[in-house]
């Protein structure tokens, strides 16, 4: 990741790589922070993530490490590249900005969602990541984990509704207003209620209006973006060929994603700690994490 004049320590810079990922242009901006040893930040995949949630996170580790804060592609606060969203392009993604900034990185963090994809990229790119830091790790998307896999049929005509003109765009519209943001945030993605201000569902509502914003939303939360298809084949991705691993595990993660987290823990392949939060607990309790990821 060079040349190192872009960031200093406090200042954020945006870097935009221009990456190309299943014949497709995917202009990715990135935010750049800090001094030091380069590390990596993932933000989660939701319909309402954007590298922005990463930031104070990034400021509050800027002393140490120089952070670089990609958005994925099918998210974040601006117009969307029209790149096909699946799990082979999400990891051609990574291949792509690791080819542009192979760093080597001290450290890759990884919230929600990101974390299989981190994790498959570390062991396809030996010596890339020193270490690495999963915040609140999932790996199965919003309907699967409530619905369960019998109601799978009904996932994908839910994705593809969305995606159609006109119909998928108001349906879209009534399920992202700013009401439904703030009581999805209170119910599982903040752990304190009074941390969602009418100040933060505005800005979580601003990266939903974003062009092509639907795209994203219907395959993440229809679990059209989740790599593995069982919890024994997400925790078969850890162990040998992987640099050291440490779970940030939210006390108040949601039941059944917090379940899958212990399922984690619970193999030995990672050691853990806890921390306050829920889902987005490295942009709620961003201090608590960073003082976690500076115990290693």
């Amino acid at each position: 990741m060079r040349p190192r004049v872009e960031a200093t320590h406090g200042l954020v810079t945006t870097r935009t790589l221009d990456l190309t990922v299943a014949g497709h242009r995917v202009a990715t901006p990135c935010a750049v922070i800090g001094e030091g040893a380069d590390a990596l930040l993932l933000p989660a995949l939701s319909s309402i993530s954007a590298r922005e949630e990463m930031l104070p996170l990034a400021r509050e580790l800027s002393a140490t490490y120089r952070c670089l804060v990609p958005d994925w592609p099918g998210f974040g606060a601006h117009p969307r590249a029209r790149l096909p969203l699946n799990p082979a392009n999400l990891h051609a993604f990574l291949d792509a900005l690791l080819a542009a900034a192979p760093g080597p990185y001290a450290l890759g963090v990884a919230a929600g969602h990101a974390t299989p994809y981190l994790v498959a990229a570390a062991r396809r790119h030996p010596g890339a990541f020193a270490r690495l830091v999963l915040v609140a790790p999932t790996w199965r998307g919003p309907l699967p984990t409530a619905m369960g896999p019998e109601r799978a049929a009904w996932f994908g005509r839910i994705r593809r509704a969305v995606e159609m003109p006109l119909l998928g765009e108001a349906l879209y519209r009534i399920n992202i207003s700013p009401p439904i943001i703030g009581r999805m945030m209170r119910a599982h993605v903040y752990a304190e209620p009074a941390h969602v201000t009418p100040a933060v569902i505005a800005a979580k509502h601003r990266i939903t209006r974003q062009s092509r914003g639907r795209f994203g939303t219907a395959a993440f939360v229809t679990g059209g973006l989740d790599p593995a298809t069982s919890r024994e084949e997400f925790l078969a991705s850890f162990g040998d060929g992987l640099p050291p691993v440490r779970v940030l595990r939210p006390e108040k993660a949601p039941r059944r994603s917090g379940a899958e987290m212990d399922a984690l823990i619970g193999t030995g392949r990672v050691s853990a700690l806890t921390v306050p939060g829920a889902l987005s607990a490295h942009e709620e309790f961003f201090r608590d994490v960073a003082a976690a990821i500076r115990a290693l």
